[in-house]
């Protein structure tokens, strides 16, 4: 049987833990022998993650320090994009859920699109329409409008 790092080290005070430089949990023991270690990228976010149960996690990041991508050790995954502003755009897991979002130039969301067939559309709509169509809905004869051009 492995000795736990607690062990190997002979420690007797609990919970027994290990920070990295920058202050962030690398190791965690309890006085039963449950132990976690973790482990971080170099702009200090967590990238793995395993316990003493067999139970792990994975973390990527894009450079702007969004979570892009999270995996399980039980197969389930969650994959996501972000814009230019940082704002999601794509969200997918493994049980075939997806989400689609879009925003406009001030960076609110003017669409939502999920699996489920649920939709919210806000983004402008182009109309053509002629000047009869116009003078017809605004209930006013062609004669009395004026296009600007």
């Amino acid at each position: 049987m492995n000795k736990t790092i607690a062990q190997q080290l002979n420690i007797k005070d609990f919970p027994f833990e290990i920070k990295d430089k920058n202050g962030n949990q690398i190791y965690y023991e309890d006085s039963n022998g449950y132990w976690v270690k973790l482990v971080y990228d170099q702009n200090g976010n967590q990238i793995y993650f395993e316990d003493s149960i067999g139970y792990c996690r994975k973390y990527e990041y894009d450079q702007n320090g969004k979570q892009i991508y999270f995996e399980n050790s039980n197969g389930y995954w969650i994959k996501r994009e972000y814009d230019q502003n940082g704002k999601i755009i794509y969200y997918e897991n493994s049980n075939g859920y997806w989400r689609k979002f879009e925003y406009d130039q001030n960076g609110n969301r003017i669409y939502f699109e999920e699996s489920t067939g649920y939709i919210i559309d806000n983004r402008p709509k182009v109309v053509e329409l002629t000047i009869d169509q116009i003078a017809a809905k605004l209930n006013i004869p062609v004669n009395l409008l004026k296009i600007k051009k």
